[in-house]
């Protein structure tokens, strides 16, 4: 999966062996959870935070909040096993479940793969047809052209990758500063509704698990692990826990960047539309109300953040898709046929007139129900000292994974419950 040059390997081996230092030097394990990030930041983001927001104000934080804290912790836990073992969670999978087991999770990673793919396309899509008032499948043209030639970039090896990622992630992070420089958040309210859950009704319900879904992302977990496997040539224990730490810090600062970044989609959508324009939505009426709200300036800034989302998280999308195929399968396929493949359903979805915003948050609810299967697994390995050996996973880790990985079934549990018309007593309204 790694194409880092020979410099960064050189460098990365100079930083083990203590030759060299400094905050420069620990730049250089910088990269995957940074990739892993933007499926974090991705448009189904938006428009489940959008709806949180508009809907029920600042009342659904606590739920971003929570769906941050376990992505943390579930990436820590994936890239810590591709440092350790050297394989990634797919080719784990292939090689200590039964047969039937790995082609049930390869199906349900494909599906989610897909679902993925449809809220990327679609968010960068949509950003550019609005920005630029083009017609929505010539905005999608756009995004395949721009996602085909980034993905190009790997061939000059991984690193340049990381840095146009990384720049994305950037522009997304200050557009959103200014956002929250330009809307008048409560931030009183906004503190409350962090720290005190609350789901108001069963529509709140819905977006809750949306947001988990768009938030806890399947592919980001097996990705990770493939982006940690063969970075660094790691030749005794040392090592690996230096490179470990490196690792650890890495996933905490990226995804509270993220985690911020999503914060503040609810707390702008919260400012803006909550009082008087509570229907809002989609992404489209979105950005017609924020401009006389809030003006052309933070209306122009949300769709440069969703372009940038849009794009950035759909050559991950493919990445990961290539990795959890040839992991599960052994199957290599060109990564133009990986992102030509997963394209279709998008160009489906709007070729046949379905609701562009409806779509993306469907699509989080599918990644929400796909979701336990990355996270079982990874729990399993993680906790078996026959692959980790001494770098299994301590007691209140696996708790606390455990505890992570029974919020989202419960979540998941309830939300079909309610789609299928089975009374939830603790839900109001």
């Amino acid at each position: 999966m790694q194409n880092l040059t020979q410099k960064t390997r050189s460098g990365i081996s100079a930083v083990l062996s203590g030759e060299r230092r400094g905050w420069r030097s620990k730049l250089l394990f910088a990269g995957p959870a940074i990739i892993a990030s933007v499926a974090y930041m991705d448009p189904g983001n938006y428009a489940t935070n959008i709806q949180a927001g508009a809907g029920y104000g600042y009342t659904l934080l606590w739920v971003v909040l929570l769906a941050n804290l376990i992505a943390m912790l579930f990436q820590a836990l994936s890239a810590r096993l591709g440092i350790v073992t050297g394989k990634n969670l797919a080719e784990l999978s292939r090689d200590n479940f039964p047969k039937p087991v790995v082609w049930i999770m390869w199906a349900i990673s494909e599906v989610a793969a897909m679902a993925t793919d449809l809220a990327e396309f679609l968010g960068g899509a949509i950003g550019l047809a609005l920005l630029f008032n083009l017609p929505l499948m010539v905005g999608m043209v756009i995004t395949a052209i721009v996602t085909y030639a980034i993905l190009i970039f790997e061939r000059q090896g991984f690193r340049p990758m990381e840095m146009i990622i990384g720049a994305m992630v950037g522009v997304i992070g200050l557009c959103y500063l200014a956002e929250l420089l330009i809307a008048p958040v409560d931030w009183g309210a906004a503190g409350m509704g962090m720290m005190q859950p609350a789901l108001p009704d069963a529509a709140a319900l819905t977006i809750a698990v949306g947001i988990i879904g768009a938030t806890v992302m399947p592919h980001a977990i097996y990705l990770h692990s493939g982006l940690t496997q063969s970075r660094a040539e790691i030749r005794h224990d040392e090592d690996r826990r230096k490179v470990l730490r490196f690792s650890n810090v890495e996933v905490v600062l990226a995804l509270a960047v993220a985690g911020m970044v999503n914060m503040a989609m609810v707390m702008m959508a919260a400012s803006a539309f909550h009082q008087g324009h509570a229907e809002v939505a989609e992404i489209e009426t979105a950005y017609h109300t924020l401009t006389p709200l809030l003006g052309a300036a933070a209306a122009a800034m949300f769709l440069t953040s969703l372009i940038a989302s849009g794009i950035s998280s759909s050559v991950v999308g493919t990445m990961a898709g290539q990795m959890i195929m040839q992991g599960f399968l052994h199957v290599r396929v060109p990564i133009w046929l990986r992102r030509l493949v997963t394209m279709v359903p998008a160009f489906a979805v709007v070729g046949m007139g379905v609701n562009a915003t409806e779509a993306l948050v469907m699509s989080q609810v599918v990644l929400s129900i796909a979701l336990p299967v990355p996270m079982i697994a990874l729990i399993i390995f993680s906790s078996r000292r026959d692959i980790m050996g001494d770098f299994i996973a301590g007691p209140l880790i696996r708790v606390l994974a455990a505890l992570g990985a029974c919020a989202v079934l419960g979540l998941n549990f309830v939300l079909l419950a309610e789609a299928f018309g089975v009374p939830i007593p603790f839900l109001a309204g």
